[in-house]
């Protein structure tokens, strides 16, 4: 399962420095706005010592984290949803990922241009939302003059889609986000941006982050992580890492583990999955021919030194195709 990450924010906010401290890819950074055209893309490995310790208790050969995607996007500008700056292709990229972290500009530095002349983060904030929800107006306002025909057709989706559409742009129009439809599979389809699940990198020091920026996130009910983007890599190491986990996060998803003397791997689902779609996650044959799964939760596994240990200690469990799988679950799947 590729989880992906877009990087948005306004121009010059450190959104390709924050990608080059991801990813250590060499790329252009530039105090002029649209520096980034085309996005970046790098694979960033989720930090998880769970996979280190299964690593060392079952002297595997080789350590295959889970890991996340990210796109470093071109910056937005008042207007994009119009085609402003690079509008509609900033827009597009957005719709290709899964969720977005939002980069807000909190520090302030003459020496580097902000394309609205001044620090402001919680205007940046509104700037950004306001192009995401107009662009997905358009959207849904020609979804639902195209819908009516499926309806006289006969179509019963059609009419709940209908219905539902109705509700997101009433929504949309008085200026809110449609992150509780994410899941929605006409939402899916749609591809549209209001309803990207999101984080927020808010670059500066603590003192530069104001209470009501912290307070609008906390209500949008989203995560915040302060960093200074120009500390070294070293001193940011810790906040990227809090990044990469919380994105992994943001989307409802959790890690499963395999381990044996050839390799221990983390392998990503969704919460909730049974066990037969988490064996399909590994090949969709396993999941086709799904007989059973051995299963040991990580804290025994550890705890007691191994996967024989744990057997004899009664704390494997045999679990059928229904079984809803865990966080930290360590799994040998039986299957035809």
């Amino acid at each position: 399962m590729k989880l992906s990450i877009g990087i948005v924010g306004l121009p010059n906010v450190g959104k390709s420095t924050l990608f080059k401290l991801l990813t250590n890819q060499n790329i252009d950074i530039a105090n002029y706005p649209f520096c980034t055209i085309d996005p970046n893309i790098g694979i960033v490995s989720v930090p998880d010592t769970r996979l280190t310790e299964l690593t060392k208790i079952s002297s595997s050969k080789k350590t295959v984290p889970a890991i996340v995607e990210f796109f470093d996007i071109a910056g937005l500008v008042k207007g994009a949803s119009e085609g402003a700056g690079l509008g509609n292709k900033f827009l597009s990229h957005i719709r290709e990922v899964s969720a977005i972290v939002m980069v807000l500009r909190c520090f302030n530095n003459d020496d580097i241009i902000h394309v609205e002349n001044s620090v402001d983060p919680l205007r940046d904030l509104s700037i950004i939302n306001t192009q995401l929800i107009l662009k997905d107006l358009e959207t849904v306002t020609k979804r639902l003059q195209g819908i009516d025909k499926e309806i006289k057709s006969g179509s019963k989706d059609a009419v709940q889609e209908k219905t539902l559409l109705e509700t997101i742009k009433a929504k949309l129009e008085a200026g809110k986000l449609i992150t509780e439809f994410s899941e929605e599979k006409i939402i899916i389809n749609l591809g549209l941006l209001s309803s990207k699940k999101r984080l927020y990198l808010l670059n500066g020091q603590e003192a530069d982050v104001s209470p009501a920026l912290k307070e609008t996130i906390l209500k949008e009910g989203s995560q915040a992580i302060i960093a200074d983007l120009s500390a070294s890599e070293e001193a940011f190491r810790p906040a990227l890492e809090a990044l990469i986990r919380a994105s992994y996060e943001t989307l409802g998803l959790m890690s499963f583990y395999t381990t044996g003397e050839e390799e221990s791997r983390a392998w990503t689902i969704k919460k909730g999955m049974t066990g037969k779609e988490a064996a399909g996650v590994i090949h969709t044959d396993f999941e086709q021919k799904f007989i059973k799964a051995e299963i040991v939760s990580y804290e025994d596994l550890i705890a007691l030194g191994g996967w024989n240990q744990a057997k004899q200690k009664g704390k494997l469990r045999l679990e059928g195709k229904d079984y809803i799988v865990r966080d930290g679950d360590v799994i040998i799947f039986r299957h035809g």
